[in-house]
């Protein structure tokens, strides 16, 4: 009798296919990605706060750091604090040769509404030159235009005290318009009337 040979299924086991956990790795990429912007975000909120606080060469090198590995809707406002660090350093480095070129810088940021950075440089001609009458004008041009009667007034009343002609010049100055119903400022002004 002829047997018929019987096939054999194969008992070895098929390598097993695991399925990838795609949506796995990528919830771990999310959270790597959220660990990240939230570290890029914690360096950008100091470099923010070293910015308010003035200290414009840590910001900058606090922004610089951080601008390569930060996210694209974060890289534009991070180029633009850096391009106002740079602005704020440039400035803080200017050079003056005479008190009356500093003055003359004064006024221009006076001009800008910058008013504190225009008493810094009036305070510093002071500082180096007590008699700059110019600079007690300016000082009083500036507490004019704060609102700071007072102080316009004892400004203006030294600048007049060093030098004359400044309450001439003081007469047609439109920044003193502020100032000019107070009694205290037309007794200065006009001591004849």
């Amino acid at each position: 009798m002829a047997t018929k040979s019987a096939t054999t299924k194969s008992t070895t086991p098929k390598a097993e296919v695991k399925p990838k956990r795609a949506s796995k790795t990528i919830a771990g990429d999310v959270v790597n990605d959220d660990a990240a912007r939230k570290s890029i975000l914690a360096l950008y909120e100091s470099a923010l706060k070293l910015m308010q606080a003035g200290k414009y060469d840590k910001a900058h090198a606090a922004f610089d750091e951080m601008l390569a590995e930060a996210p694209q809707d974060l890289g534009d406002r991070i180029r633009m604090y850096i391009a106002a660090c740079v602005a704020q350093i440039s400035k803080g480095s200017t050079e003056f040769s005479t008190h009356e070129e500093r003055y003359d810088y004064a006024i221009s940021l006076l001009n800008q509404g910058h008013y504190e950075d225009a008493r810094e440089h009036f305070n510093e001609i002071i500082l180096k030159d007590k008699e700059a009458d110019y600079a007690f004008y300016g000082l009083a041009l500036l507490a004019s235009l704060t609102g700071e009667t007072s102080h316009c007034i004892e400004h203006l009343t030294e600048a007049i005290r060093l030098n004359a002609q400044n309450r001439f010049q003081a007469r047609s100055d439109s920044d003193f318009e502020p100032v000019a119903d107070d009694p205290r400022f037309t007794e200065l002004l006009y001591p004849e009337a």
